[in-house]
Order: structure tokens, then sequence, then C-alpha cells
């Protein structure tokens, strides 16, 4: 709770008080005039530094991205034997511990991302550490120098896209309602993060050895026809 406009600067202060507006009544409830209120200025206060909800909306999801790829970025670099293993269970933690944090990255409308450049600057970082971590590995795999680096690189996007698809999707379903209510055998809910971890790194180290041949190429253009008379 934001105890007085005294202790922070206007402009984080507001940031703070929306995350405590979306907490009680979700994005749908933030407007400008409610921050104010939660922080007893003005309604006009909040505006010196946000045009709009939306602009304030937009900073609070960029800082979020902002803490989740630190969060991951250092989570890779402690763990000195696997980064990828650090990194997945850096996510699942981060989900675990901020579940606002996390429901406003991925569960959110964005504002309009043209209008927020630095919100997509953010949220492209996080991905962008695992994309250039899953191809150093294989660049260090890779049989030449001379290896085609679009054919790695194609690769490395398809598994962090897996990778992130994986781990997404648990943390959804951990999250979610229905995971309270479901029957499962006595010790299955504490292994399931070890699972999908043990799982990802069998498909990762025993899967298509390359990304598909039509990825790293440039579509073809299509066959002109031809008019029988």
């Amino acid at each position: 709770m934001v105890k007085t406009i005294h202790e922070l600067d206007l402009k984080e202060a507001c940031i703070q008080a929306a995350r405590e507006v979306i907490a009680e009544k979700g994005t749908e409830g933030l407007s400008l005039r409610d921050v104010a209120r939660k922080l007893g200025v003005s309604h006009q206060a909040p505006y010196r530094h946000y045009p709009s909800r939306d602009h304030l909306l937009a900073a609070i999801m960029q800082r979020c991205f902002e803490d989740f790829a630190n969060h991951l970025d250092q989570a890779s670099q402690a763990h000195a034997t696997d980064a990828l293993l650090g990194m997945g269970e850096a996510y699942m933690r981060y989900a675990a511990q901020h579940p606002l944090e996390y429901r406003l990255m991925f569960g959110t409308p964005w504002p309009e991302p043209a209008a927020h450049p630095e919100l997509v600057r953010h949220a492209v970082h996080a991905f962008d550490l695992l994309r250039n971590q899953l191809l150093q590995q294989l660049q260090q795999r890779a049989s030449a120098p001379q290896s085609d680096m679009l054919a790695l690189l194609a690769q490395a996007e398809l598994q962090a896209l897996f990778i992130w698809s994986a781990l997404h999707g648990m943390a959804g379903i951990q999250q979610s309602n229905v995971m309270q209510h479901l029957v499962l055998t006595p010790g299955v809910p504490a292994q399931a993060e070890p699972y999908l971890m043990g799982m990802m790194h069998t498909a990762l180290t025993q899967g298509p050895a390359q990304a598909p041949a039509q990825v790293s190429k440039a579509p073809s253009a299509p066959a002109q026809k031809t008019h029988e008379t």
C-alpha cells in the first residue's frame, strides 16, 4: 500500500497504486481516477506522467516484463551446470510467486503496441534470452563451423517456442481452479514440474536433429497457372 505521496515520486506511486487497483478490480477496473483516489491526490495529478489509462497499463506491463527477464537471466547465470534448467525452474517459480504480474504479461490484452515501443522491447527481450541460450548450445554441438546459421536459428526458435508453450501450459494449469479439484495419485502434483523439465530435456536432446528444411528457406513463388485454349 502506498502510504504517502512523499515516500515515492508521483510517477512511481501511480504504478504501485495501479497494481493495487488491478489486484482488487482487474485491468477492466483500472482508471486514473481510481489511482488518484488511492493516492489521495487530485484527479488530474496522474496525467502529468500518464496521458491515458493505457499509458499507465503499458508502464506496469513493461515493468513486469523487465523484472521477469531479469529473473530468468539471473537464474540462468546462477545455474552453473544447466542454464536452460535454471531458466525453466525460474519461469515456474516466477509464475507461482507473482500470479498477478504473470497474468498481466500473458493474459491481458496489450495497449496499442505501436504507441508503447518500450513495452514491446522488454517483452521480446524475455524471449530473446531463451532463444540465445538455445542457439548457443546448438552452435556448440554443430558438426562444423560452416553450419547453416539460418537453419540453426530456426531450430533454436522452434525449440524456444516449444519450451515456452510447455512452461506456460503448466503454469496456467497450476493457477487454474480446476487443478484444485483433480483427483491425482499421491505425489503426482509434486512431481509434475520435475517431470516436465525432464521431458523437455529429452525432447531437446533426442528430438529432430535440425529444423524442417522449409523453415530455413524463403517461400517459393507460386507457380503460374497456364490457361488452355
